[in-house]
């Protein structure tokens, strides 16, 4: 059991990092002219895919799912993984991506305050520390920006962090029934289905058709689902098994410091000095977090 503890933050933290290399996918394919919903669209539909494989291959009775918990996986597909989506890329589209990249970080307060509403985890002043120095390591890291920002787009904002902790909430209490494999597949099946009704299915297969060399392409997308959603997705549903939801989503936040040292080491962005700040505090919320033990 111990052992499992101990492994339970090294898989969130790898959801993380796995999760800050999004850009350079992103990047890729907005070249080919995929807008960001269909992008989206991409990535969770060939998740869901490898995710079914992967069940079939693990244990097929896995698919098996409760009648009474089909709402359950609406709200992790939809309600999270989607709606969060969405939502980001809409903030992104309404305000300096800096902003959007800040309030999307507020998750780990909606989660904090979820869980300690529905699962009565205790509000430590570690814990509190902990979220304050992760908070203020990714406003730093994202940089500080009020032009834009207008009452919309801070609403769409709040909302893809809302949605972005939703998935710790409610992958906890699926997790207490079923597997963390059957977890990802059915959310990732019913986020993919959702995400084929907005993203102009007929304009993305005809960029599909136009593209030069499409088997590198469809190459390129598997492994972005696979780097961007099936690795991380499932490292973090495995990690909510054994750490709080809460201390969770704040050893996450490694990953806007992975993004920004990808951006420095393969985009040759510049590292400012708030930025460095920004992530020496993320570390410090990180080692906060991994001297605390559970029920502490």
């Amino acid at each position: 059991m111990e052992r499992k503890r101990n492994i339970g933050p090294a898989l969130i933290l790898l959801a993380g990092c796995f999760w800050g290399s999004m850009g350079i996918f992103v990047r890729r394919l907005g070249a080919y002219g995929f807008t960001s919903i269909q992008i989206v669209s991409i990535r969770v539909t060939l998740a869901a895919l490898a995710f079914c494989l992967l069940q079939l291959v693990r244990d097929r009775s896995g698919f098996r799912l409760s009648p009474r918990d089909i709402l359950l996986f609406l709200g992790l597909g939809f309600g999270s993984i989607l709606f969060f989506t969405v939502c980001y890329f809409t903030a992104i589209e309404m305000m300096p991506l800096s902003t959007a990249a800040i309030l999307l970080y507020t998750s780990p307060i909606w989660i904090t305050l979820m869980s300690a509403l529905f699962f009565r985890e205790k509000l430590t002043g570690l814990k509190l520390l902990a979220l304050a120095l992760a908070f203020a390591g990714c406003v730093l890291v994202s940089g500080v920006s009020g032009e834009g920002v207008t009452l919309a787009g801070l609403l769409f904002g709040l909302g893809s962090g809302l949605g972005y902790g939703l998935y710790s909430i409610l992958g906890t209490v699926a997790l207490r029934k079923y597997s963390p494999f059957t977890v990802t597949t059915w959310t990732f099946l019913f986020a993919a289905a959702g995400s084929l009704l907005i993203c102009q299915p007929a304009d993305m297969l005809a960029k599909f058709a136009a593209a030069p060399n499409l088997a590198a392409l469809l190459l390129f997308c598997l492994v972005t689902a696979l780097v961007t959603a099936v690795v991380p997705f499932l490292a973090y549903t495995l990690g909510l098994r054994t750490v709080e939801a809460s201390r969770a989503g704040i050893l996450a936040t490694v990953e806007p410091m992975v993004a920004t040292l990808i951006g420095i080491l393969v985009f040759s962005e510049p590292l400012t000095p708030l930025s460095g700040l920004g992530m020496a505090l993320i570390l410090a919320a990180v080692v906060l977090l991994n001297r605390k033990r559970q029920g502490s």
